[in-house]
This record gives C-alpha cells, sequence and structure tokens, in this order.
C-alpha cells in the first residue's frame, strides 16, 4: 500500500467516524423509490458533493454504500441497433420497435403501463447460453463485450411476424460496448488508489468501512465473462434513460477487498 494511499484511508476513516459511523439513512426529503437516494445521502453525509462525473469520489477512492448488489456505473453500449450511429443519421430501430421486437412485455397493475416493454429480466441476454429469446452476452477477445441475437434459438412462436427479415439471421448484434471505452470508465473511478464500502450492521446502522484493492479493466472483463459482473438492465419503453448498471453481488465484493 503506498503513502498516498494510507493517508487518505485515515481521512477517509476519520470522516466516517465523525459523520456516519452508528447512523441510520434517513431519507426524509429523498425520493425514497430512487435507488440513489440512500447513496445520495451518505454522501452528503460523508462531506462529499453528489455529482455524475466519471471519476473517484474521495482523493482517489471510489466510494459505495452497503448494498446487496453494488454498482460499478450505468454505462450505455457504444453502438445499439436503437441508437444513432453518428450525430444526424437514423438508428437501425427507433427504440420503442427495438423493445417491441427484442424485449417483452410486462404485466403493471397500471393500466397506463400494463403491456409496456422492456429489455429487462428474462429477455436481456447473459454470459450463461443463449436464452429462449435467442439472446446472449459475449466477451470478445478484444476485450469488447456484445448482446447478440440468433434467428434459430429464439423460441416464441411468433418470431416471423414481429422479427424483421433482415435480423432473421444468426449474430445479429444488438449492443456492443467496446474495451477502449468500458476501461475508461471503469479505471477512472477504481483503478486509482482503490475503492471503500460503508458497511451497515443487522440493524440496519453504519458500523464499519472495507476497503479494496485498484480494479483493472482486465479484472472486470473477468469477472463479467464468469457472470460475477452482469448488466441489469431497465430499459423500457416510454422512459429514455438507458437504465445500463452493471453491478456485481455482494461476494465480489469481498473477494476484491483488502
Amino acid at each position: 500500500m503506498s503513502e498516498q494511499s494510507k493517508v487518505v484511508r485515515k481521512l477517509i476513516e476519520e470522516r466516517f467516524e465523525k459523520y456516519v459511523m452508528g447512523q441510520k439513512p434517513d431519507l426524509t426529503g429523498y425520493n425514497a423509490r430512487h435507488d440513489g437516494a440512500e447513496g445520495d445521502w451518505l454522501t452528503k453525509k460523508m462531506g462529499l458533493s453528489v455529482n455524475g462525473k466519471n471519476e473517484p469520489d474521495f482523493q482517489g477512492f471510489e466510494m459505495k454504500k452497503d448494498s446487496p448488489k453494488t454498482t460499478f456505473g450505468d454505462w450505455s453500449p457504444d453502438y445499439a441497433l436503437y441508437l444513432s450511429p453518428k450525430r444526424g443519421t437514423k438508428s437501425a430501430l427507433s427504440r420503442s420497435e427495438f423493445l417491441r421486437i427484442f424485449g417483452t412485455p410486462k404485466q403493471h397493475k397500471d393500466v397506463n403501463k400494463n403491456g409496456r416493454h422492456s429489455w429487462s429480466g428474462e429477455v436481456f441476454p447473459t454470459v450463461k447460453g443463449v436464452n429462449k429469446y435467442g439472446q446472449v452476452m459475449r466477451v470478445e477477445e478484444s476485450g469488447d463485450i456484445k448482446a447478440l441475437y440468433f434467428y434459430k434459438s429464439d423460441q416464441r412462436t411468433h418470431k416471423a411476424t414481429l422479427v424483421p427479415k433482415q435480423y432473421q439471421i444468426e449474430g445479429v448484434v444488438l449492443a456492443h460496448w467496446t474495451s477502449q471505452r468500458l476501461r475508461l470508465r471503469l479505471e477512472r473511478k477504481f483503478n486509482q488508489l482503490g475503492w471503500f464500502k460503508c458497511l451497515k450492521d443487522v440493524n440496519g446502522h453504519y458500523s464499519k468501512l472495507q476497503f479494496g484493492r485498484p480494479i483493472s479493466y482486465e479484472d472486470f472483463l473477468k469477472m463479467v465473462a464468469t457472470g460475477d459482473v452482469f448488466c441489469d438492465c431497465g430499459m423500457y419503453d416510454g422512459n429514455s434513460r438507458p437504465y445500463m448498471t452493471w453491478r456485481a453481488n455482494h461476494h465480489i465484493w469481498d473477494y476484491l477487498s483488502e
């Protein structure tokens, strides 16, 4: 551990003990339905600024709250059928068309939202094999990550009328994350001095810190290939936000800790 890392860790420990230790999150005045509400509360308690910058939260360390699934970042693909290849050009499919063809309709108690299409849940591809919708996530030798579609593996009975002819083939690239851009996003936040998580006790009170080593893109990619890091997509029709959140379960952060 470098001297700089030791100095910054001590500053983090001092802030945590003074402002956060023993406290239970009070989300009064926050949008409790927003996933980032507690993170915003914690950020302010630690004396930091809430922002969407792709950089570490505190002097080279990225901060995370205690959670069963912890987020690396909300990172959209560089290319997708629903994205314009470049400024001033049309995408291959509109967002609504893409979701209707490659997503699934969701049941909702709100009649205005019932049947709304989304690219989430069981339809969204993973590295664990081609799903019944013909979709899979693959890590390329180049370090790129792609979401692919295979028409023959699509088990939907109405696929012939749903999927346009030009996509009734094998290996259609639905979305593509380039290694160059993903590396930049990941390493700017996590590969400086490292990261830390503020952990809670069984009663929900913040009680201790967990520090972790810097994470390189190579580390990240290995975990994507095994499925330990995954894209938790929540994209749905009627909302322009991408909701492409890359996450890892609790045990992975324990593995990455020091």
